[in-house]
């Protein structure tokens, strides 16, 4: 199996140290880098992907939620941080896990074994593309229920689950944003929001704040409103 590719955003010596030390421990885990602020984070990520992020709040320059929140497609992230209050915050942008500081390994073993379960639970590149594909098979229930990309509306983030929109129902399925974003077709469906991927194709009237699909305003983030330039 492939490693998860990471990188560490983090000022503070000490808690990097930790880090690294606990990375190099997880055989599945290969840390590519690590970075004293978000800025310099930004631009390794312009030109490098990684499947995850190690991500502390209070950072020199750019804090941590705000470099998160400018990310339109980021990878898997796990805030490592000494402030609790942060956490509903995180959870909310889909945070993978929430590590308090101190923590010890085998909190963090749990943290980085989520990420590899969501890896492993997508399929790969090399596997069906949803380029090609018309359709896919979502968890509901403890079944595996088949949903057309041509009657998808919208997706919308509930916290752990995903609640997905169809011209004939409404599906809630546990996953994130980014998982589902990763299982459908890129020029059918776009994410405007950092809770919302829509069906460009449905979509029915739109301004600079919000979309309209099927009679539903769907609001548009600020760093996503390029996304609609093209339509």
């Amino acid at each position: 199996m492939s490693k998860i590719t990471c990188i560490i955003i983090e000022d503070e010596p000490l808690a990097v140290k930790v880090l690294k030390d606990y990375i190099a421990e997880v055989p599945f885990l290969d840390l590519q880098g690590s970075f004293k602020d978000a800025i310099l984070a930004t631009d390794y990520l312009r030109n490098h992907s990684v499947d995850l992020l190690f991500l502390d709040i209070h950072l020199p320059k750019l804090k941590g939620m705000a470099f998160l929140k400018m990310l339109s497609h980021p990878p898997a992230v796990i805030i490592t941080t000494a402030y609790h209050q942060y956490a509903v915050e995180g959870f909310d942008l889909n945070v993978t896990d929430y590590l308090l500081k101190p923590f010890e390994f085998e909190r963090f073993l749990v943290a980085v074994t989520k990420v590899k379960t969501t890896t492993i639970s997508v399929p790969s590149p090399s596997m069906e593309s949803p380029e090609t594909k018309d359709f896919i098979f979502l968890n509901v229930q403890k079944k595996k229920v088949k949903v057309l990309f041509s009657e998808l509306l919208y997706i919308e983030s509930q916290r752990e689950y995903v609640k997905v929109v169809t011209t004939k129902k409404e599906y809630l399925a546990k996953m994130s944003t980014h998982e589902i974003e990763a299982l459908l077709p890129a020029q059918r469906f776009k994410r405007i929001h950092r809770s919302f991927i829509v069906a460009l194709e449905k979509i029915e009237s739109y301004t600079a704040e919000v979309v309209e699909v099927n009679g539903v305003g769907i609001p548009i983030g600020r760093g996503y409103r390029e996304v609609l330039e093209g339509l």
